[in-house]
């Protein structure tokens, strides 16, 4: 699939490096809500082998707080501009407002990444489609009644599939996302990881983004400052298991993870 500038080839792992411009993320080692900062900190993005630039102006932390799509374009779009001067990476907008991704799309934004896969703002479908740009679908949920978990988690993913299908964006246009960390407890968020090729087996790119998640610190028993060794695990695990795009706070690690685990499957 081509995303911005870029293409990008179904048998291989790229990097999205994390960019928060919020004043409450919930990992302190992805805030940054300074313009300066923030582009510096895309400079090192880059610098350290990101692929994709995913830039967020609310945060989706846990018990967050939603704020107006006025306040979020106040936060993103400077970054995006500054950023856009700066560097040729390919920007992702995570973002489920449709005035928010519109207003991100005019600026030269390559992909919307949707929490709510499509399924929060009844505008966004038609947003992408008329943007013509790619978007990543996310699996989540107000109510977590599920009967059968993956199953149902792979229901609720065709329901956003179709959601873009009928505004009209292309297959090649699409990413899903499991949603890990989102209306899924700690062995939910480990069987969905676990699943990645069930996921995959609907056709799409896979994005996995387990970035220093609460289901590492509960698994180890420890807080999001220490969480690399755990986030670095399940990335080689997504690797191996279909997903295209790893979504991560610490760059640099995972370019080399990614790296050694493509020099190594070269022998399978």
């Amino acid at each position: 699939m081509i995303i911005g500038n870029k293409e990008f080839f179904n048998d291989r792992t790229y990097i999205m490096g994390i960019l928060n411009v919020t004043p409450d993320s919930f990992y302190d080692g992805s805030r940054y809500d300074v313009l300066e900062s923030a582009v510096q900190r895309a400079v090192q993005i880059k610098e350290e082998g990101a692929d994709i630039i995913d830039i967020g102006g609310e945060s989706t932390r846990p018990g967050y707080t939603m704020i107006s799509a006025n306040e979020e374009l106040e936060r993103v779009l400077p970054v995006i501009e500054a950023v856009k001067k700066e560097i040729d990476l390919p920007i992702s907008l995570d973002t489920y407002k449709a005035d928010v991704a519109k207003e991100g799309i005019k600026l030269g934004v390559s992909l919307i990444n949707d929490i709510w896969g499509l399924k929060y703002d009844p505008d966004m479908a038609r947003v992408i489609s008329d943007g013509k740009v790619s978007c990543c679908l996310m699996h989540n949920r107000k109510e977590t009644d599920y009967k059968s978990f993956v199953e149902d988690t792979i229901e609720d993913l065709k329901e956003c599939i179709n959601l873009a299908h009928n505004a009209g964006i292309k297959d090649d246009k699409i990413i899903l996302d499991p949603g890990v960390g989102f209306a899924k407890d700690t062995e939910q968020n480990l069987e969905i990881t676990a699943s990645l090729d069930k996921i995959h087996e609907l056709g799409y790119p896979v994005l996995l983004g387990v970035s220093r998640k609460s289901v590492i610190g509960n698994v180890l028993n420890i807080p999001k400052e220490e969480r690399l060794s755990g986030t670095l695990a399940l990335g080689v695990y997504g690797c191996l298991h279909h997903a295209m795009f790893l979504r991560v706070h610490d760059v640099k690690e995972h370019v080399q993870a990614v790296r050694m685990i493509r020099e190594v499957t070269k022998y399978n």
